[in-house]
């Protein structure tokens, strides 16, 4: 199972890493038949130098998963533009610009870097070898002490592979870990704003959904469309319950609905167990309201949705899940708060 560790990302700084832009590329955007044999990416950290030299003045730092533009090669040397790819962001609306953003007032500047570690559409075995390093990068970023940069470098080479090499078996997956990488960091970023405890969800800023949707899009009926489903709800979820049914109770038919929606996919029964458990806690929180009527709806409610759990996916850990929920609601035993007699 891929387990993110989410706050060791947040705290990993993406933004952190110095950039540098195309002169050349400032003001437009990647038309789709730029030049692929001169684009590429690096899988290191690489000294941007002023002369192919190494004891040339060092301008920059291209960092894995950014792009470069191959200008030309002198022997163990490559002249490049270096990020390139980061003009494309800022031209970028603001609903569209990354939470975890660039630095916007590094000088426009090309220079030469090493002729290793670089990687482009024209590489044999390309797509495994980015998909690897970003594998890589992203075990290194669920690990405590993560070094600084892992989680981004992950998400931009994951990016990479889709790219570069979209007729891949790995194009997929690569496209929604490189999506579901940037969701989970956003996520984490809004989550520490004080609106983010709002219980309307239009009331606190919206987690940036144009990947996931890219990848709904690109490879609908796919697996990886549900899953970017299944995150894309995290924008529809209240920020806090306050205590109230009120949202676990519309929270139970977001996840009853993506369900059906996607009956075959990997988070089909994770999402009935969250709309079970969502409804054990409406029925404790009736309860508190001294509202027995609707208290033993919800428990009823609960009751048939662990069961459908069980029907559909007997195997899956949720459905054990679901029926120690429904026990507890049979018993009486609360599911919100306190649950001690």
């Amino acid at each position: 199972m891929r387990i993110f560790f989410i706050r060791r990302y947040a705290a990993m700084g993406i933004g952190a890493v110095v950039l540098i832009t195309s002169a050349a590329a400032m003001g437009q955007k990647k038309r789709p038949n730029y030049d692929r044999a001169a684009i590429a990416t690096v899988l290191h950290d690489a000294n941007v130098y002023v002369a192919s030299d190494a004891d040339a003045q060092k301008l920059s730092l291209v960092t894995p998963g950014h792009e470069i533009q191959i200008v030309e090669r002198s022997g163990p040397w490559v002249k490049v533009f270096a990020n390139t790819d980061i003009n494309d962001d800022a031209n970028e609306d603001d609903r569209n610009k990354p939470e975890f953003g660039e630095d916007a007032n590094v000088t426009p500047a090309s220079g030469w870097i090493r002729d290793k570690g670089i990687l482009g559409p024209s590489t044999a075995g390309g797509d495994v070898i980015l998909f690897g390093s970003a594998a890589n990068f992203e075990d290194e970023a669920e690990r405590p002490h993560a070094p600084k940069g892992a989680a981004g470098a992950a998400h931009l080479l994951y990016k990479r592979v889709a790219e570069y090499f979209p007729d891949s078996p790995l194009a997929a997956e690569a496209a929604w870990r490189a999506a579901d990488i940037r969701w989970q960091l956003d996520k984490v970023d809004i989550s520490t704003l004080p609106s983010a405890k709002e219980q309307e969800a239009y009331l606190r800023p919206q987690i940036y959904e144009g990947e996931l949707k890219k990848v709904m899009k690109t490879y609908p009926g796919s697996e990886f469309a549900a899953r970017a489903a299944f995150d894309l709800l995290d924008n529809k979820l209240c920020g806090d319950w306050q205590g109230l049914p009120k949202c676990p109770e519309m929270e139970t038919g977001l996840y009853v609905k993506y369900a059906q929606q996607y009956a075959d996919g990997p988070k089909a029964a994770e999402a009935l167990y969250n709309a079970v458990y969502r409804q054990g806690v409406v029925v404790t929180m009736y309860q508190v309201q001294e509202d027995k009527k609707r208290s033993e709806e919800a428990a009823k409610r609960a009751q048939a949705l662990a069961m459908d759990l069980k029907a559909r996916y007997p195997k899956s850990e949720f459905a054990a899940r679901g029926a120690s929920i429904a026990f507890r609601v049979s018993q009486g035993i609360a599911i919100y708060g306190s649950d001690r007699d």
